[in-house]
């Protein structure tokens, strides 16, 4: 987790990352668009891959929680003649826009775009002094809420277990300690804060806020809930031969990804402590490899694929067993409704 940490700094200290979409030749060979298919681009960001895809024929039905993605989109959307449909949405929700008939493949791209880091006023980047928000829908709970509400405990839950912050405990109090005498508003509040808790040393990769920031985004944006639920929508629409490929970009969503796809394998379960639990008919068999690493070129033009992983299954004709979010082993952390009361 640390490693795909320091190989997003770009994103996390908000440099000026032009956006490129991320193991383009990778995706495409998983997922096999052409003519006649329908695949849903479930993130569309700039619409790189969604492009990608309506040049090779197919028709895409894209989704974006961002607004600002979807209105930015529809120059595509007009040059696609009706090829293309652009939904404000999350993509834990696509089976909302799935057609009757299923889909034959599905693509998420799961992180936060470059377009997002690159505006002040969205509040993602400590680089550039803005409101602490982090909204990706620009509705809802923003960092601010979390930082200025929490409990200290829930804090330290968040810190250490979203961003593997080791000095979680330190900054939970520091922080607590701060908002008594004046609340956080701005990126450069918090970030200032946690430089005095955590000061940087010379051999630092990344700044001592990155941690906090990636866990406050994950938490505020509830990625990890919305990436699993996702996976289970994609399991309910994809056709028999339907496509599903995922890339993420640091360890906790790898594990979830993975872990969906180990649970759908088919394979039997049980360890040398617990009983045998019996196989059931694999409703995903593996396209390629169990994962793909970007290459070392694509790493070296685009530094935000340093830490992708691509991972990429069929759909069998087996039922779907249904969602059951004990497979992932998602820790229970504040809650955001209460927050935002």
């Amino acid at each position: 987790m640390v490693a795909d940490q320091g190989d997003r700094t770009s994103e996390a200290d908000g440099g000026p990352v032009r956006h490129i979409p991320v193991m383009l030749a990778e995706v495409l060979g998983s997922l096999e668009p052409a003519p006649d298919k329908t695949i849903l681009d479930g993130t569309f960001g700039a619409g790189g891959y969604t492009s990608a895809i309506l040049d090779l024929g197919a028709n895409v039905i894209a989704l974006d929680r961002d607004p600002t993605a979807i209105a930015a989109g529809q120059a595509l959307v007009a040059a696609a003649g009706g090829r293309l449909k652009l939904v404000h949405s999350r993509f834990s929700e696509l089976a909302e826009h799935a057609p009757e008939g299923g889909l034959d493949g599905i693509v998420l791209d799961i992180g936060v775009s470059s377009m997002q880091i690159d505006e002040a006023e969205r509040g993602f980047s400590f680089q550039k002094k803005g409101p602490l928000d982090m909204r990706m829908s620009a509705t809802g709970v923003t960092a601010a809420d979390v930082v200025n509400r929490a409990k200290v405990s829930d804090l330290i839950r968040i810190f250490g277990f979203l961003g593997e912050e080791k000095q979680a405990g330190r900054i939970a109090r520091a922080i607590e300690k701060r908002r008594t005498e004046q609340p956080f508003e701005t990126t450069r509040d918090l970030a200032g804060l946690i430089e005095t808790v955590v000061p940087r040393k010379a051999k630092d990769k990344i700044h001592p806020a990155t941690r906090v920031f990636q866990a406050l985004r994950i938490f505020v944006n509830d990625e990890l809930g919305e990436l699993a639920s996702a996976l289970f929508a994609a399991e309910r629409v994809l056709k028999p031969g339907g496509r599903l490929v995922v890339v993420t970009f640091h360890s906790l969503e790898d594990r979830i990804v993975k872990a969906f796809f180990q649970d759908r394998s088919g394979k039997a379960g049980g360890s040398r402590h617990l009983p045998m639990v019996a196989a059931r008919p694999a409703t995903f068999t593996p396209v390629g490899k169990p994962m793909i690493a970007a290459s070392e070129a694509e790493a070296s033009r685009n530094p935000r694929a340093r830490s992708a992983k691509l991972r990429a299954g069929m759909r069998t004709q087996a039922p779907s067993p249904g969602s059951d979010l004990s497979i992932f082993n998602l820790p229970e952390l504040a809650s955001l409704t209460k927050l935002g009361s």
